[in-house]
C-alpha cells in the first residue's frame, strides 16, 4: 500500500515540475516577444522621426518612447529572469574561486 502512495507522490511531483517548467517557458516566450516588438517598433519610430525631422533629430522626444518602454522592458526582464540573474550563487562561487586562485598565485 505504501508503494502506491509513493508512486502517486512521485507522479504528483513530476506533474508539478512540468507545470512549473511550462509556466517558466510561457514567461520566457512572453519576454522575448516583448523584446522583439520593442526593437522593431522603436526602430520604426526613430526611423520615421529621423526621416521627417531633418536637423531636429537629437532631442529627448525622439528617444522618449524607447527610453520609457525600455524601463518597462527592464522590469519585465527582472520578473522573468529574477533579480539575481546577473549575480547568482553560481556566479558568486566562480568569483570566490577566481579570487582564491589569484591570491594563491601571489604568494607562490
Amino acid at each position: 500500500m505504501e508503494r502506491i502512495d509513493n508512486n502517486n507522490n512521485n507522479d504528483f511531483e513530476k506533474e508539478d515540475a512540468y507545470l512549473r517548467a511550462e509556466k517558466r517557458l510561457k514567461a520566457l516566450k512572453g519576454f522575448y516577444s516583448h523584446a522583439f516588438f520593442y526593437v522593431i517598433i522603436n526602430l520604426f519610430l526613430i526611423g520615421m522621426i529621423a526621416f521627417n525631422s531633418g536637423a531636429d533629430f537629437w532631442h529627448f522626444g525622439t528617444f522618449s518612447t524607447a527610453f520609457f518602454w525600455g524601463i518597462g522592458l527592464a522590469f519585465h526582464a527582472m520578473g522573468v529572469f529574477g533579480k539575481n540573474a546577473m549575480f547568482s550563487k553560481s556566479w558568486e562561487e566562480r568569483k570566490i574561486q577566481e579570487y582564491m586562485k589569484n591570491d594563491q598565485t601571489k604568494w607562490e
